[in-house]
């Protein structure tokens, strides 16, 4: 049909009818909401204080005060997600601990005793239930960053855990949080690869006994040597199947910046390219910070944003950004609620 054989009414009336029949045809855009941008998500509660030590005690329950007034007066705990509480389960636990010595925490805190008997680490009547808290809130931290529900997370739990051997608590530390962490990704999640840095004073002796011969755990630590609990020698690499997954960085007391954002710029930067994990946990202690009354590194709060934003990078490159952090030592109040602070604040902007 043309203009030449038609009215001008019939023609405009089959056109209108050919574009709505083209119309109809094209998909439609239907506008999708904006999704909301990642964060860093935090496991903060103040369950984590009944886990008593008595008074002087270094690793004390003013510790998570500090850290939360000082995240609350940055106003990051009013603008970041909140992590639930959970307890990690035995079968947890028992992926890095024997049962023997599960049934020796037991026992020692149902006795009433006020120190486990494997080693220097203070109890009390909720001491089990607490660091069992600890272990297990990990894992919901895990599962939020691996599942996509957050960014990256840091949890201010304790007791700390890097000192916890298969068999002995010591310390200050009970189960190995972050050595459970990496096992519980591995079980529940699949990732073949773990990542597991340390920049703690102390060398994270527990978290390397646990993965030594395991050649899926790369373990990365920065530590003062000698010092507590005398481990950590630079010719200490993993045994078996684990050969070549540990890296252990000992520097003397006074060393600061250069010496460990250095190797943690070049020596485990290039071990992550080589060994290309799928998750990165961080021993976050800040006891390696100027003036702590436990060690006599050097660092400041610059320093550990520029020790997060490097560990964050190797995580975007390798591990699709998955980054948990678990706060380990730090005894200067004021010293590990300022570094604690810088430490998040680079979370959120990596």
């Amino acid at each position: 049909m043309t203009p030449s054989n038609c009215s001008r009414r019939g023609f405009l009336a089959t056109m209108a009818t050919l574009r709505l029949s083209l119309g109809a045809q094209q998909p439609q855009h239907t506008p999708q909401p904006r999704r909301k941008a990642l964060d860093t998500a935090l496991l903060i509660d103040p369950i984590f204080k009944q886990h008593l030590t008595g008074e002087g005690h270094p690793e004390r329950p003013d510790r998570y005060d500090a850290v939360t007034a000082a995240l609350e007066r940055a106003g990051l705990l009013k603008d970041l997600p909140r992590l639930e509480r959970r307890e990690a389960r035995e079968e947890d636990l028992l992926r890095c601990h024997t049962p023997e010595y599960l049934g020796v925490v037991k026992r020692d805190v149902a006795a009433g005793r006020t120190e486990l008997s494997t080693g220097d680490t203070t109890i009390s009547a909720r001491s089990l239930e607490i660091a069992l808290l600890a272990a297990g809130s990990v894992l919901n931290a895990v599962d939020a960053v691996v599942e996509g529900r957050a960014k990256n997370a840091f949890c201010a739990v304790r007791p700390p855990g890097h000192h916890a051997r298969p068999a002995q608590g010591m310390g200050f530390c009970l189960f190995n949080n972050v050595a459970i962490a990496a096992r519980y990704a591995q079980a529940r999640h699949k990732l073949g690869k773990v990542l597991i840095a340390d920049w703690d004073v102390h060398h994270g002796n527990g978290t390397q006994d646990i993965f030594y011969r395991d050649g899926s755990v790369f373990f990365f630590s920065t530590h003062q040597s000698p010092w507590y609990p005398g481990t950590g020698m630079a010719e200490e690499t993993g045994e078996g199947p684990g050969l070549g997954s540990t890296m252990n960085c000992p520097f003397p007391a006074g060393a600061g910046r250069s010496e460990i954002a250095g190797v943690f710029r070049n020596k485990l930067a290039a071990a992550a390219a080589r060994f290309q994990p799928d998750l990165v946990l961080l021993s976050a202690g800040f006891d390696s910070k100027l003036g702590d009354p436990l060690g006599r590194f050097r660092l400041t709060d610059e320093d550990f944003e520029e020790l997060t934003a490097i560990t964050a990078e190797i995580a975007r490159a390798h591990a699709g950004g998955r980054l948990i952090s678990v706060l380990e030592g730090g005894y200067s109040l004021s010293g590990l609620a300022a570094a604690a602070t810088s430490h998040v604040q680079a979370l959120r902007r990596a």
